[in-house]
């Protein structure tokens, strides 16, 4: 196997995933929003006309594309960055590429979801999550939906904390950790020829929302969040279909 990765949008994910990849052998370029001072810093920026401007250089390499998907309100270059991103990966002939996506592409609605389930697109932001994915898997790459990422600096007894969240106490939780997902992408890169085109990346608990809050806020001492809708949502996304890869998720959420 050939170990080099490029990750594009090295952040809060992509950034830690730089960090295991090379402490497992991997050579690792990784783009940042901003100049992070690492050996393996890169640039890859757009400007307001379209024009890309990088100092990516690995051939032969596995690409992972890890950035937000844009703001939920406002204008975003995301599908064009991607675009590029994705053009440049087969000119540098990427062995294969992994798109980081959301699994806020499937309905807000209560239902079990998994990789087969039909998508409604009924909001922006799915619209475009769907956009992006297409053009990933037009270009040959894999597709990651992922579920609300917690772990280091995100734990989630501090960010509700005393907050009125707009859902409902019996809402189900769809989460996973920074540390199963870096691990699942590494799978998907050593079986890339025997994967699926598109997996959920979800925690197999479903606890709800007040319950799982309740939790985190009695571990850290901090106030327990108030849920202002009406109705629940049982909205369960299935995330099993990896461990036929030979994964297991092994960190609790």
């Amino acid at each position: 196997m050939n170990k080099k990765m490029v990750i594009i949008g090295a952040g809060w994910l992509g950034d830690a995933l730089a960090q295991q990849a090379i402490q497992e052998g991997w050579e690792v370029q990784a783009t940042h929003r901003h100049h992070s001072q690492q050996d393996y810093d890169r640039i890859f920026n757009l400007n307001e006309v379209g024009e890309l401007t990088h100092t990516v250089s690995l051939t032969g390499a596995y690409w992972v594309c890890a950035m937000s998907p844009g703001e939920r309100r406002g204008p975003s270059n995301y599908l064009q960055t991607l675009e590029q991103a994705l053009i440049l990966a087969k000119h540098l002939d990427a062995q294969g590429s992994v798109l980081c996506s959301s699994t806020g592409v499937y309905d807000n609605e209560s239902g079990h979801f998994d990789e087969t389930s039909e998508l409604s697109l009924s909001s922006e932001r799915q619209q475009r999550l769907h956009k992006a994915e297409q053009l990933a898997l037009e270009a040959g790459a894999k597709v990651v939906r992922l579920g609300g990422l917690v772990g280091p600096d995100r734990e989630p007894g501090r960010f509700v904390s005393g907050k009125e969240l707009s859902s409902h106490a019996e809402d189900t939780v769809n989460m996973v950790h920074r540390g199963d997902v870096i691990n699942a992408l590494l799978v998907i890169f050593e079986r890339f020829g025997n994967s699926d085109n598109i997996y959920n990346l979800v925690h197999p608990s479903h606890p709800n929302k007040g319950a799982y809050y309740r939790a985190h806020c009695q571990k850290l001492g901090t106030t327990e969040p108030s849920f202002s809708a009406v109705e629940a949502t049982r909205r369960y996304i299935d995330g099993t279909a990896i461990e036929k890869l030979g994964f297991t998720y092994k960190h609790d959420i």
